[in-house]
């Protein structure tokens, strides 16, 4: 069994997703929201940072995914995309997580079958795969998704003895 984190990085809302990967697929542990209100960047990213540290104290991942930046339609707003994420990733690092990051169109082809999916198709593909009664809260379920697709591909690089490949320039190096 492998507790996994997914996170959806947000500088105002960030979603964190845990799942437990056993041999017969993936059960829910836990998801929800970090919200870090309306203060300067500075402040809501530390909470981002401290509540990421807290969420990995609790649950006891040994690895996370993590969504990429992609360039939206305003470059200020990815920028602070880019900074909510680092300070999650730093948060891993320090409690010696192993760190995956995935496209958008990744983690909505792993869950949904297509990489065109909305957030929508994507929060319903995630009840269904993790036999949930109750919908998360989408960036809830982003994070969720995130950790699903995060243990799709570890488990098909396992099998082939890949575990330990790491990408690099969109390719696999051993």
């Amino acid at each position: 069994m492998t507790l996994i984190l997914g996170i959806d990085p947000g500088s105002r809302i960030t979603g964190y997703g845990v799942v437990r990967q056993t041999a017969r697929g993936c059960e829910y542990v836990a998801s929800g929201c970090i919200r870090t209100g309306s203060g300067e960047l500075p402040e809501r990213l530390q909470v981002v940072f401290r509540s990421v540290s807290e969420v990995i104290r609790q649950h006891g991942p040994v690895t996370m995914g993590i969504e990429r930046v992609f360039m939206a339609r305003n470059p200020d707003s990815a920028l602070k995309l880019g900074q909510a994420r680092g300070a999650a990733i730093v948060a891993a690092a320090e409690a010696g997580l192993e760190v995956a990051e995935y496209s958008p169109t990744q983690i909505k082809q792993a869950v949904a079958g297509t990489g065109g999916a909305n957030k929508e198709q994507v929060q319903l593909m995630v009840m269904h795969l993790l036999k949930l009664t109750q919908k998360p809260q989408i960036d809830a379920s982003d994070a969720l998704a995130i950790a699903l697709c995060h243990a799709h591909t570890r488990s098909s690089l396992v099998p082939h003895g890949l575990s330990t490949a790491r990408r690099r320039g969109g390719r696999l190096r051993l």
